[in-house]
């Protein structure tokens, strides 16, 4: 695995989405909404497991005061991604 720098990234937040992007390229994003159920989660391939997915979660329950709930249906990235939330609940 390579290790990209993420930490020179810009938040933007509009309508129930957080977006994190670069100079470059968007990094990733969430869409949720007010109940705190995420309708969509994606981050680029190149920065995956550098914990993108986490953060951009914990911004909704910080947004939402509600615990996460991920809509179905959930792909296979989806659980191993629920699976590593677990001390969440």
């Amino acid at each position: 695995m390579i290790n990209i720098d993420i930490s020179n990234y810009e938040l933007v937040e509009s309508d129930e989405v957080f977006t994190f992007k670069n100079e470059n390229t968007t990094l990733g994003f969430v869409r949720f909404n007010e109940k705190g159920e995420v309708e969509y989660i994606f981050v680029n391939p190149i920065f995956r497991k550098q914990g993108l997915a986490k953060k951009l979660l914990k911004l909704v329950r910080e947004k939402t005061g509600r615990k996460i709930i991920l809509q179905y249906p959930i792909s296979p990235l989806g659980h191993k991604l629920l699976n590593s939330l677990k001390e969440w609940k």
